[in-house]
């Protein structure tokens, strides 16, 4: 979560405590990937806290580690069922379990832009293109642009698996076997390092903070990103919009980002009188006054049908525009070698941006070294 949010479940912890003032209840923030690791060495200890909110991939591997418990005994039918199925189910069930209560789902990238610089935002990479031609302009005659068209975290792989789907591909077969060595894969890299390269409308470096600042200061008309950013560019007093990523030409698919709830997993630990009280906090942290208070002030969208049907969530077009989006998503596999092909596809895909790779290289090489993890890790 971001400050802001942190600071609004200080507030609701405060609220819940007074109910129960022999118990204290407080958060520990940590960035995602510590978080995981930080939850899972303390639960294996016996100890750790008794929630976690995060992402639904967390879930496949803290089941097969053992960290989190199975919630269906928890939790009745009635509370379940106020839950969406669609578009995308809220609640994450493995192997046949149900292990996180979401309070919000989509977690999904897409295109903001910034309505002081551009009107309408592009519709394909043709149009972003044309458009970036116009956008990119190197003011003091340096050699290097000043401002960019788009800019965005493209070297990491969360970002760039969207492009694989707009080109008709994906990283993994209906078992979950690594599906990298493809021309989708090839071709979506290829575009990528065009668009840095030869068309020079994104930045030849670019992490995340380089292109938050850049979009941030104005200096890029648009940024791929996630709902998590966008109460902080309207915090800052942006005027920004919100839309599909463009479509692929050459198969006049839409990019596909990953699509996933965010919520609360229980520590498999916990037991008894303690338990208990947890169950009653998850009922507090996802009930449709609680959800619509964090969207209305991140315009994330709510997981119960109640909230999701709300004028707030109707009537806004941020939201709107971000579930148009999420409509052409996928959801993120919970299965633990999800882990492992982020792991497979980053050292190979970022050696294109540097030159020592060429995409087809590249996938060869995403697919050999997925593999290899999925073996050894599950020999």
């Amino acid at each position: 979560m971001r400050p802001i949010e942190r600071s609004l479940l200080d507030s609701l912890l405060h609220k819940f405590s007074t109910s129960y003032p022999q118990y204290s209840f407080r958060q520990l923030f940590y960035a995602p990937e510590e978080a995981r690791t930080n939850f899972i060495i303390s639960s294996l200890a016996g100890k750790g806290p008794a929630l976690l909110h995060g992402a639904s991939d967390n879930i496949g591997p803290m089941v097969e580690l053992d960290v989190i418990r199975p919630m269906e005994d928890l939790f009745d039918q009635s509370y379940l069922s106020r839950f969406l199925e669609k578009p995308f189910p809220a609640n994450t069930w493995f192997r046949g379990h149900l292990y996180q209560i979401a309070d919000r789902i989509g977690n999904h990238l897409c295109l903001v832009y910034n309505k002081d610089i551009i009107k309408k935002p592009p519709q394909t990479f043709s149009e972003l293109i044309a458009m970036g031609k116009k956008l990119t302009r190197d003011d003091n005659h340096d050699g290097k642009p000043d401002h960019y068209a788009l800019a965005w975290n493209y070297t990491e792989p969360f970002f760039a698996i969207p492009f694989i789907g707009g080109y008709g591909g994906w990283i993994f077969d209906s078992q979950f076997h690594p599906t990298l060595n493809t021309p989708a894969t090839v071709k979506a890299a290829q575009l990528i390092y065009d668009l840095a390269n030869k068309y020079k409308i994104i930045p030849k470096e670019c992490d995340y903070e380089v292109a938050n600042a850049l979009f941030k200061d104005g200096l890029s008309a648009m940024i791929i990103n996630g709902p998590w950013s966008w109460g902080t560019y309207l915090k800052a007093g942006m005027h920004i919009g919100i839309s599909r990523i463009p479509r692929i030409d050459e198969t006049g698919l839409w990019p596909t980002p990953l699509v996933s709830p965010m919520g609360y997993s229980i520590n498999k630990n916990l037991k008894g009188a303690k338990l208990k009280m947890v169950v009653k906090l998850v009922r507090f942290l996802t009930s449709v006054d609680t959800e619509l208070r964090f969207t209305r002030l991140g315009a994330s969208i709510p997981s119960l049908t109640q909230a999701y049907n709300s004028p707030l969530v109707k009537n806004d077009s941020l939201i709107q525009h971000s579930i148009d989006q999420m409509m052409v998503g996928k959801r993120m596999p919970v299965v633990t070698e999800m882990r492992w092909i982020f792991d497979a596809m980053r050292p190979a895909y970022q050696s294109i941006f540097t030159g020592r790779l060429s995409p087809k290289e590249a996938a060869q090489k995403m697919q050999d070294l997925a593999e290899k993890l999925i073996r050894e890790n599950r020999e």
